[in-house]
Parts: structure tokens; C-alpha cells; sequence
């Protein structure tokens, strides 16, 4: 074989992995510890006395992170078929123990305590819901043709929508965006889908009326300015608005010394945005582009409905997330509390994304070639 040396021609290639998705993963953990840190050391500073807090609990979770993805991405995917449905119902359970004995923080009940840590099942059942529809989309004798089928599909995951959305109304939406994605790719009709979206549309109407303060944030989204809790969002569009082309410079923000609440969090992007400039700002979008290409790619070149599948439930995820998370901060749309995917402050959120970023690359590394 070509690149072997001579005399071994009967040694097998190890299968590679996507060179090009690795790279681009690698680039989004080294640039998010650096807009982290940037961004997060006022408030480790006044807060913990530590300008290093959040840097340093990120880095052990992304530490972590990547050590899960290698090993994920070392395992043949096939091996999570068997995994898929227990995934799902550990997921229900930790949604539904959330409910009952979860912790709280800024007023939203997300966290389960283990001793001194905490994570949040919301990220696990994105993969959960990734694998589990993978597995029973792919093992359906049936292709999913009548509004029946595609309705079944859905039903399956309104249970960890349900449990999710009480607390946490983004993560569910991109659960069930991530539904309806994978439908999507499995049915060779598209007609069903209008009837899907309005089914949606229902069904994110009846948890904006459930809670007053959803309703409250509509309300907000139109006219931040004539309300206090618009505060965050108007400060969020300063920051963006004063760095211009080019960005103020890496950590020279004004806006994250206390006039964005949290920066570090949802609201990072805006900061990006400060510092960096739409510049800077085009890149990384760019870079989210690049990666859901290669996704794309992944997912076609799969050898089987079950790798493609979970290649483009990742997709989806990254692209759903990344779509709200900058809408929000550009007041696009009334704010939902998303993460920007491997760049705001999360344990739980970085430690989950790598592990799927493991299962895209066990998928093309056990798939065909990639391009």
C-alpha cells in the first residue's frame, strides 16, 4: 500500500478519521479558553478573587472533553446501537430527577448535584436523542412515507421534550429541532413537513403560555429599553456596535466589566464581537460553516443509515445552537439562554460536544474515505 514501506503489503491501514473536522474542533477549544479567559477574568476577579476561575474549571472539562472524544472517536460507532435506547431512558430519568431534587441557579432549576459537582442531563439528552433516533430510524423496516410514520418519530421524544422544556425552553427546541432533522434526512417526502411545523409552532406556543415569564420575554425582545431585564440585551448590542470592523483588541472590552451580566456565558458573542470586530466575529461563524460541511460530508459518506444519521443529528445540534445562540445576542429573537457551542463558560456543555464531536469522527473513521 501506498506510504508503507516495502515488504509489508499485506499490512491493513488503520481506518483515519476526518483530519479536517479534528482540526477544525481543535480550533474552536484553543480560540474558546482564549475568548474565556479574555472575557470571564473581571468577573473571576471580583467574584472569586481568581482571574483565572473559570479558565481553570473549563480547562478540566475540555481536558476531559478531549480525551472523551478520542476515545469515542476510537470505538466503532456500531457499538452505540445497543447503547441507544438505555442512553434514552437514563435521560428521561436524570431529566425527571432535575425536576424533583435539581439545583437551582439564576432562577433556573438545570443542575444535578454530584457531591462538589454538578452537570446538566440537558446536555446528555441531546446526545441521548441523537443516538436513540439514529437507532430507531435505522432499524424501521418501514421508510418513513405517511404523516403517521414522521408523527411516531416525533411522539417518541416528546417525553425528554417535555421534561426539559419545563425548566430549560431552548434546550427542548433543539432537541425537537434535532427530530425533526433526522426525519427529515430519512423521508424521501417533504410535504409531511408543513403539517410538522405547525405542529411545532403549537407545540412552543403552549410553553410560552404555561410560564409568565416566557411571555414576559416576547414582551422584552420588542422594547428592551422599557424594561429592566433588557438590560443585558441592550448592553450585548453596545458591545457589539463599538467594536466595529476590526474589534477593539483581544481583551480590551469594555462592555464585560460588569455591564454584560455574565459575558462569559450566553452572551459571549457579543464580546467576540468587541474585541474582534466583525472580522473576527465573520471568522468564526465561517469556521461553524466549515464544520457543518464537514458533517455533511460525514453524514453522505456514511456506509450505513445508522452513521449517517448520527452525523447529521450532530449537525444539527451544532447548527440550531449556533443559529440562537447569535440571534439572541443580536436580539434577532427574544432570548432564549443557548450557549454558543464550544466557546461560552460550561462544563457540562463542552464535555457533551466533544464526546459527539467523537462519535462525527468514529463515523467517518469507520466509514468510506472522506474527501
Amino acid at each position: 500500500m501506498s506510504g508503507w514501506p516495502k515488504g509489508s503489503k499485506d499490512t491493513v491501514s488503520e481506518p483515519r478519521a476526518d483530519d479536517t473536522l479534528a482540526i477544525i474542533v481543535l480550533i474552536f477549544v484553543v480560540f474558546g479558553m482564549i475568548m474565556l479567559y479574555s472575557t470571564s477574568a473581571y468577573n473571576g476577579s471580583v467574584k472569586f478573587e481568581d482571574a483565572g476561575y473559570y479558565f481553570k474549571k473549563q480547562l478540566f472539562a475540555t481536558s476531559l472533553g478531549l480525551a472523551l472524544m478520542y476515545i469515542v472517536s476510537r470505538i466503532d460507532y456500531h457499538y452505540w446501537e445497543k447503547m441507544a435506547l438505555p442512553a434514552y431512558l437514563v435521560s428521561l430519568v436524570l431529566s425527571a430527577l432535575v425536576l424533583l431534587i435539581g439545583d437551582s441557579y439564576n432562577g433556573s432549576k438545570r443542575w444535578l448535584g454530584l457531591g462538589p459537582l454538578s452537570f446538566q442531563p440537558a446536555e446528555f439528552a441531546k446526545v441521548a436523542v441523537i443516538l436513540f433516533l439514529a437507532w430507531y430510524i435505522s432499524n424501521t423496516k418501514k421508510k418513513i412515507k405517511s404523516i403517521w410514520s414522521l408523527f411516531k418519530v416525533i411522539i417518541l421524544v416528546l417525553p425528554i421534550v417535555g421534561l426539559v422544556g419545563t425548566n430549560n425552553l431552548s434546550t427542548a427546541i433543539i432537541i425537537l429541532g434535532i427530530a425533526v432533522i433526522l426525519v427529515f434526512v430519512a423521508s424521501p417526502s417533504y410535504i409531511q413537513f408543513i403539517a410538522l411545523g405547525g405542529l411545532g409552532t403549537v407545540f412552543v406556543g403552549i410553553f410560552l403560555a404555561v410560564e409568565q415569564y416566557r411571555l414576559e420575554r416576547l414582551l422584552i425582545w420588542k422594547n428592551p429599553e422599557a424594561y429592566e431585564k433588557g438590560y443585558q440585551t441592550l448592553q450585548g448590542l453596545y458591545a457589539i456596535g463599538s467594536g466595529g470592523l476590526f474589534g477593539t483588541g483581544l481583551g480590551k472590552s469594555m462592555q464585560k466589566l460588569g455591564f454584560v451580566p455574565e459575558a462569559q456565558n450566553d452572551m459571549i458573542f457579543s464580546i467576540i464581537c468587541e474585541e474582534l470586530g466583525l472580522i473576527g466575529a465573520g471568522f468564526i461563524l465561517l469556521l461553524f460553516l466549515l464544520m457543518i460541511w464537514r458533517f455533511l460530508i460525514v453524514s453522505h459518506k456514511a456506509p450505513d443509515l445508522f452513521g449517517s444519521l448520527i452525523a447529521a443529528g450532530i449537525l444539527g445540534h451544532i447548527a440550531i445552537q449556533v443559529i440562537l445562540n447569535v440571534a439572541v445576542v443580536t436580539n434577532t429573537i427574544p432570548n432564549t439562554g443557548i450557549t454558543l457551542p464550544f466557546i461560552s463558560y460550561g462544563g457540562t456543555s463542552v464535555l457533551f460536544l466533544l464526546g459527539e464531536m467523537g462519535l462525527a469522527l468514529s463515523v467517518s473513521r469507520y466509514g468510506k474515505n472522506q474527501s
